[in-house]
């Protein structure tokens, strides 16, 4: 069974329509996001009609539940990489997620992840 987490940047693409995008998560069983996808994703709609068409849309997506694991390894990503290569709150509790999941991570953004070696980037 082939899964994949989608970054926040994947499903913006997908809701977009981006064909690259739709087809390669069309190769997957199962695309996982999280509660932080959401809420990025939520904070990026500009009226009521934009973000109840993003609620509709992620509809069809697993959600991955955070929990103290993934909170206090996103602590550990921040407090080792936030001055070395100016890691966000929202990727280092994705980072955590993938890890703590073992997950394969799907993003446009691969300099935001690429120096943590147990994130496995597609």
């Amino acid at each position: 069974m082939a899964i994949i987490f989608a970054d926040t940047n994947i499903i913006i693409e997908y809701l977009k329509g981006d064909n690259s995008i739709v087809q390669m998560l069309s190769n997957f069983d199962t695309i996982y996001i999280n509660d932080i996808v959401i809420m990025e994703l939520y904070q990026g709609a500009r009226n009521k009609q934009e973000l109840n068409f993003i609620k509709k849309s992620i509809i069809k997506f697993e959600i991955l539940p955070s929990n103290q694991k993934i909170t206090e390894l996103a602590r550990k990503i921040l407090e080792k990489y936030t001055l070395s290569h100016n890691t966000k709150i929202m990727d280092a509790l994705i980072a955590s997620t993938v890890i703590i999941y073992n997950i394969d991570l799907y993003t446009l953004n691969r300099k935001d992840f690429r120096y943590l070696e147990q994130v496995n980037l597609v």
